[in-house]
């Protein structure tokens, strides 16, 4: 970041658009490119909206665990949706613009939908921990009215978080010549640093928002798997401790599939810029398509009501 003083006799600046980039150094080969990452973005949408239609019309699956399994689907489908028109516009038409206000729009969603996966994981947690610790209260704790508050407080609670962000920016003066984006989307850590202005506050809002969503969840998520653990080891049989383990193992790898991409682009983008601009991309890209790709995968391997909802699905489908 350059001290604002140095621009001092430079006039209010806005750009009217970015310039987005695909893969940093192979824009010759960005059609290629585009197939892993039109078959990724396939294979995201396909297997969450497996996942809500297979919740939805299989009422054996309308519990408690299987709702939050539906608000993850949707937010991956959310996540997907925020990043491809733009990715694939890049890779596929090499079409690089993109407006001003439409930046921070997209990039106002694709943080939302990323806190909003973050407070589902947690809720998640919370719901193995009530069917481990106490099955007998499980359906009258977790009611239909409980899970629904806890959407709303998903959605609210990123809505809340994310808000002033787009405001933060547009108070910046924007240097003319730092229009290049390191993506082929918005991303707040890399929007911000084109600006020619002091950014502290734009530095320290994201880093509040960053602790105060993932870093709390993951803190709590930890908590109630040392929690279950504490249960699980008290059962009395090893058959008991291996089933109440199994049904904790889907969420175990979508926590893992989340937040390991998401701290290692954390770091990245606050200690590693160093790196070459390839290493940011991909890492970024990791973090925002991985998950929606693996977590139908990983729920559909480990849960077998998921695997056979979805397989009834996919034959219902194949016979009209």
């Amino acid at each position: 970041m350059l001290p604002s003083q140095t621009y001092v006799n430079i006039s209010f600046f806005q750009p009217h658009a970015f310039l987005m980039i695909g893969i940093p150094g192979h824009e010759a080969v960005h059609g290629w490119i585009s197939i892993p990452f039109s078959s990724m973005y396939t294979v995201a949408l396909t297997g969450n909206c497996l996942i809500l239609l297979a919740v939805r019309k299989t009422p054996s699956l309308h519990q408690p665990m299987y709702y939050f399994l539906s608000m993850l689907a949707l937010t991956d489908v959310g996540l997907t949706l925020s990043t491809l028109p733009t990715t694939l516009a890049v890779l596929w038409f090499d079409h690089r613009l993109i407006g001003f206000n439409a930046c921070l729009v997209q990039m106002f969603f694709l943080h939302s939908f990323s806190v909003v996966e973050s407070s589902v994981l947690l809720a998640m947690s919370f719901d193995r921990f009530v069917a481990i610790s106490n099955p007998l209260r499980y359906a009258t704790v977790l009611t239909n009215n409980v899970v629904i508050r806890i959407g709303m407080a998903t959605v609210a609670r990123a809505a809340l978080s994310l808000f002033p962000v787009p405001f933060l920016l547009k108070r910046l003066n924007f240097c003319p010549n730092k229009i290049l984006l390191s993506h082929s989307f918005c991303f707040h850590p890399d929007v911000m640093r084109r600006a020619c202005a002091d950014i502290t506050i734009n530095i320290f809002y994201g880093l509040y928002v960053v602790l105060s969503t993932g870093g709390i969840d993951s803190l709590l998520i930890i908590l109630s798997y040392i929690l279950i653990l504490h249960i699980i080891l008290g059962l009395a049989s090893p058959r008991e401790r291996i089933q109440a383990f199994n049904t904790c193992v889907s969420h175990i790898l979508a926590v893992f599939v989340f937040f390991i991409p998401g701290i290692t682009m954390s770091m990245i983008h606050r200690f590693g810029r160093h790196l070459s601009p390839i290493a940011h991309a991909l890492v970024a890209y990791v973090y925002l398509m991985v998950p929606p790709v693996l977590n139908p995968i990983i729920y559909s391997v480990k849960s077998k009501p998921i695997r056979e909802a979805m397989l009834r699905m996919l034959k219902r489908k194949g016979q009209d």
